[in-house]
This record gives C-alpha cells, structure tokens and sequence, in this order.
C-alpha cells in the first residue's frame, strides 16, 4: 500500500540485502558502473542497422526479423524477477560480473553462422541485460542514498551514450572489419570484457569484506543494529507498483519499435540508407540529454507528474512527425524523440529509487516493473513487423503507437505521485 513520506513508518526488519558497503574508492566504482551501464543498450542499439543485410543473409521475414529485437527484449521481462534472489544469494558485486561476461558470450552467440545461433544469443542477451537492469537501481540505491537520483541520470545517461556509439559505428565497423555483419555485431563483445575486467575489483573487495565480517564475534554481532530497511508487502498489488511498471513498459515499447525499425521506416519512404543510420544514431544521442536531466529535475521535485506528462506529450508529437512527414520531418522528430525516449528511460529508473526506501525496495519494485515492462515492450518491434508486412506500410504502426502515447500519460501521471511503496 502507497504511504506519504511524513506517514511512513521506520521498520527495523533483518533482510537479506547489503546496506551500503562504502567497500570501494568512488572513482573506482563509479567507473566500473559506467563501463558496465555502457554495455546495457549497445549491443541491442547495434543491431538496427544491420536487420536488413540479416533478413538478407538468413532469408528471414519481416516479422522473423522483428524477433530479432524482441527476444532480448522478451527475455528481459523473463529474467527480471529472478534477479533479486540472485542478488541476496551471492552478492551484487558477483551477480554484475557473472551478467556482464554472458552477455559478451551472447553477444558472440549471436553471430554465429545459423539462425538458431543468432535467436539464441538474443535470448543470452536478453537474460543478462535482465539481470543488470534490476541490479543497478539496487546499488545506486545502496551504494549513493543521498544521490540515487543524479546517479541514476548518470548511468542512464551512459547506456544511451553506449546505444548511440553502437548504432553510429555498426556500419563503419562493418566497412572497416571487412567481414560482414557478424565482424561488426561481434566486435561489441570487447566492450563487455573491458566492463568485466573493470568490475572485477569490486568483486575482490566484497569477497574481503566477507571474509573480514565472517571473523567478527557473535557478540559483536548480536550489538551490531539492524539496517533500517522496509521489505515491500504486497507489491504485485499495489496501484502505484502496476503504474510504475506500465509508464516503463510502454515507453520502452514506443523505445524498442523504434530502434528496430525507424531506419527501416525511413528507409521505405526513400532516404537514403546511411543517411536513416544517422538520423537513428542521431536520436540515440539526442536521448543522453533526456536521460540525464530528466533524473535530475525529478529528484528535486515533490512530484513528478509534470514530467511523466511532459514526456508522453514529446513522444506523441515526435510519433505524429513521422506519421505526417516521415522524410522531410526525420531530423525534427529524432529531436523531439530522442529528449521523450532518453527522459522517459531515466524517469522510468528513477521511479523506482524514489518510490522506494531501502536497496532491497528497489530491487524488488526494479524486478516486478521491469518484468512487467520489458514483457510489454517484446510486443513493439515483433508487432509493428507483423502489422507493417499485413498492411503494406507504417501508418497503422505509428497511429498504434500514437495511441499509446496516452496509456503513458494515465500511468505517468499516478507514478508521479509523492508516494511510497
């Protein structure tokens, strides 16, 4: 049940999530959470530009080739609730290397020379993106209380940095790599193993921590206090957790339709290839703006209900941009949707930092909203696929997706309630 802050009890509840570990230098872990955030969108952001030489290479359909986005996507909503028991189980610290290194494998399983091959890394991308996405609001939460907020703008910020990068590069890598799509796809899973090496510290250091808490006495122990934490009941009943979810599970379908088919979209009313790459690539970029100081303003305001609005209303007029002039209008909506897109991301994220009270609120309202959301989102790319290869074209799309628009609104609007859960 939703309670005020000035209503809301302090329960001194033993739960078996960490409190803040203070176990590393700043600098240290902020990098390690960046390289890892950078990672978080760049192999699914790579893949737009290449869908067409893939339906090309497999003689795949329109609606085979949308599952090449939607299987991660899919499989995100799949693994997300799975990911706080991971997390109490062995640590955040072993749970954000172990994902890091399979999504660099899935990465590489991707490319391999067979469909089966490439749905399977797709679906290894998606569970370990999975388990990234509920593990990060969690340690910003633990590791900076007094900051979740602004640190959920930076590492929002830096997934969309790592998706622009990846969608402005997939074809230049594939020119200079000389080998196809699959050199180029297969290039990213160098950026996971340098997040991986770069993560590694943090987990030595809470592995000594452990070893160091394991010495202490039982007597210390026992007068050691409690961490003020409040485990959430209920949560798959409350409004405001199915509001939450719903404003992120929408906005990341309007997102992924996107990314899997603007440059198609742009493409089929006559620009030129490389140029729909740029204006995609260019929208990506747009969006880090969004996702930075979106976070920011919501973290300084008592509610946020004029932004969810205000980032409904964005991607309604970037939507109706493409539906009236998909060509002339390209630049102007890769603008106005990139600012929606990115703001609606870091809203999303810090939803549920501040809706919450404790880590462990944060992974637990993290796994059900992004499972929800992500279950949500699978149907975009797969759906507009299929209703694109029904119709002939990408009107009914976009009018479907402007329709959406306000489902966001309603859910953006009791999200940004000043409640908590």
């Amino acid at each position: 049940m939703a309670v005020t802050r000035a209503q809301q009890p302090v329960v001194t509840t033993a739960v078996p999530f960490p409190v803040r570990s203070r176990l590393a230098h700043p600098a240290l872990l902020l990098t390690g959470i960046l390289l890892v955030a950078l990672n978080m969108r760049a192999c699914l952001a790579a893949v737009s530009p290449m869908v067409g030489e893939i339906q090309r290479s497999f003689g795949l359909s329109a609606t085979a080739s949308g599952l090449i986005t939607t299987v991660p996507v899919l499989f995100q909503g799949v693994g997300a609730p799975l990911t706080p028991r991971l997390t109490r189980r062995f640590g955040t610290e072993r749970v954000v290397l172990g994902a890091v290194l399979v999504l660099g494998a899935g990465v590489l399983l991707r490319v391999l020379p067979s469909v089966a091959a490439l749905y399977a890394g797709c679906v290894v991308i998606g569970v370990a993106i999975a388990v990234l996405n509920v593990s990060m609001p969690g340690l910003v939460k633990r590791e900076f209380p007094d900051r979740a907020a602004a640190m959920t703008g930076v590492y929002s910020t830096t997934m969309l940095v790592g998706a622009t990068m990846a969608a402005g590069l997939s074809v230049p890598l594939e020119h200079a790599l000389g080998g196809g799509w699959e050199a180029s796809l297969g290039a990213w899973s160098l950026l996971a193993l340098v997040a991986a090496v770069a993560w590694l510290p943090q987990v030595l250091r809470a592995r000594a921590a452990r070893d160091g808490a394991a010495g202490v006495t039982t007597a210390t122990a026992a007068a050691a206090p409690a961490a003020p934490v409040r485990p959430i009941q209920g949560i798959w009943r409350s409004p405001l957790a199915w509001q939450i979810s719903l404003f992120m599970g929408i906005s990341s379908l309007l997102v992924y339709t996107l990314v899997a088919w603007m440059p198609t979209v742009l493409a089929d009313h006559g620009m030129d290839r490389g140029e729909a790459g740029l204006v995609f690539a260019f929208s990506n970029l747009v969006q880090v703006a969004g996702a930075f100081l979106v976070p920011l303003f919501a973290g300084r305001m008592t509610n946020q209900r004029a932004l969810a609005l205000s980032m409904a209303l964005l991607n309604a007029v970037g939507i109706a941009v493409l539906l009236i002039a998909p060509v002339p209008g390209a630049w102007v909506a890769a603008v106005i949707l990139g600012v929606a897109q990115g703001g609606s991301l870091g809203l999303g994220l810090a939803f549920i930092v501040l809706r919450t009270d404790s880590a462990a609120g944060a992974a637990q309202l993290g796994g059900m909203s992004q499972a929800v959301g992500y279950l949500v989102a699978a149907a975009g790319p797969v759906g507009a696929g299929a209703l694109r290869q029904a119709t002939g074209g990408w009107t009914t799309v976009l009018a479907l997706m402007l329709v959406l628009t306000g489902v966001v609104a309603v859910a953006g609007w009791g999200a940004g309630r000043d409640r908590t859960l």
